[in-house]
């Protein structure tokens, strides 16, 4: 693995992006107008939206990133763009830490851009503070590009790249705490909230909102999100063949 390749990689992903607007206005417009959607929805209970709104810092950038790498990192499969890369002296790792390294850059700048409007124009209380509330959105968004990553290999055209989100990310999201405590659920909804990432992305985003220090909760929780996100990284690289 070489870290010029590496950034060079990186150096790519982000150019092709930065001449896709369209692309741009989903990751870092879209999620600010959403929550300030749901602020008004809440406007008659503003109690409410200052709790669920900085959880939705643990799940948006997740969702994104998810659905934007997978959609881009299929495009290169589709293209031979990836064949034509790996004919080359790079590592599968060059590639696949190139793509999470763009990805997560674009994830900070999502939820730097986020967590402003949240703060700063919707003037919601988190008790840990900004930066706490900024690296739990960037976990979500490094995990997010991860699964993308992986789950790119699964999929033969963007179409079938984008109907993986209901089928992945939303039983994720039903179960993951935010719309009823897990306490509350079914057993069986219990045990498989357990199990999956997004649930302690959003716990990470709780502890950050109820508490004014850094907990070791927090940390717990930042580190699974991490260990999934590496874990997928290393499944996706598995999924990439070297051409001769």
């Amino acid at each position: 693995m070489s870290p010029r390749k590496t950034l060079a990689t990186s150096g790519r992903v982000l150019n092709q992006l930065r001449h896709d607007p369209r692309t741009l206005v989903l990751l870092f417009v879209i999620p600010s107008i959403l929550i300030t959607i749901l602020r008004y929805v809440y406007q008659g209970n503003t109690a409410a939206f200052d709790h669920i709104a900085p959880m939705l810092l643990g799940i948006f950038p997740m969702v994104m990133m998810f659905l934007i790498t997978s959609v881009v990192t299929l495009r290169e499969r589709t293209t031979g763009t990836l064949d034509r890369l790996m004919t080359m002296p790079i590592h599968k790792l060059d590639f696949i830490v190139g793509y999470a390294i763009a990805f997560s850059v674009l994830g900070f700048l999502q939820a730097s851009i986020a967590a402003t409007v949240m703060l700063g124009l919707l003037h919601v209380t988190v008790l840990g503070g900004a930066v706490p509330t900024v690296i739990g959105a960037v976990f979500a968004a490094l995990l997010g590009t991860s699964l993308g990553l992986f789950t790119s290999a699964f999929a033969r055209s963007e179409f079938q790249a984008v109907q993986f989100m209901p089928a992945f990310i939303f039983p994720q999201l039903l179960t993951c705490g935010l719309f009823v405590a897990r306490s509350g659920m079914a057993k069986p909804l219990q045990w498989f909230a357990d199990v999956v990432p997004l649930t302690y992305s959003v716990d990470a985003l709780k502890q950050v909102t109820t508490h004014t220090t850094w907990t070791g909760a927090l940390t717990r929780d930042l580190i699974v999100v991490g260990a999934f996100a590496l874990t997928a990284l290393m499944l996706g690289s598995a999924t990439i063949r070297r051409q001769e």
